[in-house]
């Protein structure tokens, strides 16, 4: 088993696509940076409005 050195604080959170951590947008638990979720919320069905 390997051990994982555990990350406390601000640090924690990283996007899951890119591995950036500013920017990031982590409502729904989406945990995704602005350029990767402007990119593919689209797909997710996110819309646009005005």
């Amino acid at each position: 088993m390997k051990k994982t050195k555990k990350i406390f604080g601000r640090g924690a959170n990283h996007c899951k696509r890119c591995d950036r951590r500013n920017g990031l947008v982590r409502k729904y638990g989406l945990y995704l940076c602005r350029q990767c979720f402007r990119e593919i919320a689209p797909q997710m069905g996110f819309e646009k409005f005005s």
